[in-house]
């Protein structure tokens, strides 16, 4: 796990609705901490910071770090981030506190390495389908990766490479493959399409491919600690 990412912050006096209006009106974003055994803090960021840090990946699986003016600082997880309907604009993020004690249960990317190499990649009207490019880990905070590698660098026309397949770093589980062997998807495949097959055949293959990973979406179920309520920060 890499150095934890800092995010300046203020504790939010003046909270409601009218109030969050008025604070992304100058550029601010009103946010919440919650979790462990302490009450929720309302806190405003500010908004360009966390607007950049949103387009790395880093941001949703990784261990950040909160500090307020007062020089307090507190290790967290994203748990939620609210999005402009159409503005490229963050409108509300929600944090959970960390205790390094426990594990957190966080959805990371899947990182596919070598697949230009594979001989599948190279062999005329073969199509390689990532049907799942996320995975839901349960660590704890010092072993959390933040994101986890599938080598296709041997990958064949007709090879699949399942879930069980990935190899995991020491003190990192995947909570799915602990319920049933069902649990257990299809995250690569390779399908063939015939040149003379044309187009359709490819649409026909990439609909596969997504039915696939819609499957594989609702076997992992919704992962994660609930997350406050912040109806008054809207």
């Amino acid at each position: 796990m890499s150095d934890k990412l800092k995010i300046t912050a203020e504790i939010r006096e003046d909270v409601g609705k009218g109030a969050s209006r008025r604070l992304r009106h100058t550029g601010k974003l009103p946010a919440v901490l919650y979790g462990g055994d302490r009450d929720p803090v309302s806190l405003v960021l500010e908004h360009a910071p966390i607007l950049h840090l949103a387009d790395d990946e880093a941001f949703y699986s990784s261990i950040l770090e909160v500090k307020v003016a007062d020089g307090r600082s507190q290790a967290v997880i994203l748990r939620d981030l609210q999005r402009h309907p159409y503005r490229p604009l963050i409108s509300h993020i929600d944090f959970q506190r960390v205790d390094e004690s426990e594990s957190l249960r966080m959805h990371v990317p899947i990182h596919f390495l070598n697949e230009d190499q594979s001989p599948a990649s190279k062999m005329s009207g073969v199509i390689v389908q990532h049907n799942l490019t996320e995975v839901e880990i349960l660590a704890l905070p010092k072993d959390l990766p933040e994101s986890l590698e599938v080598d296709l660098a041997e990958l064949e026309q007709g090879d699949h490479i399942m879930l069980a397949d990935i190899k995991l770093p020491e003190g990192v589980a995947i909570p799915a493959l602990a319920i049933d062997e069902e649990h257990n998807v299809i995250i690569v495949s390779t399908v063939m399409v015939k040149a003379d097959q044309g187009t359709g055949a490819a649409a026909e293959a990439e609909a596969e491919a997504a039915e696939i990973a819609e499957a594989a979406g609702e076997t992992e179920g919704e992962g994660g600690d609930d997350t406050a309520e912040a109806g008054d920060e809207e």
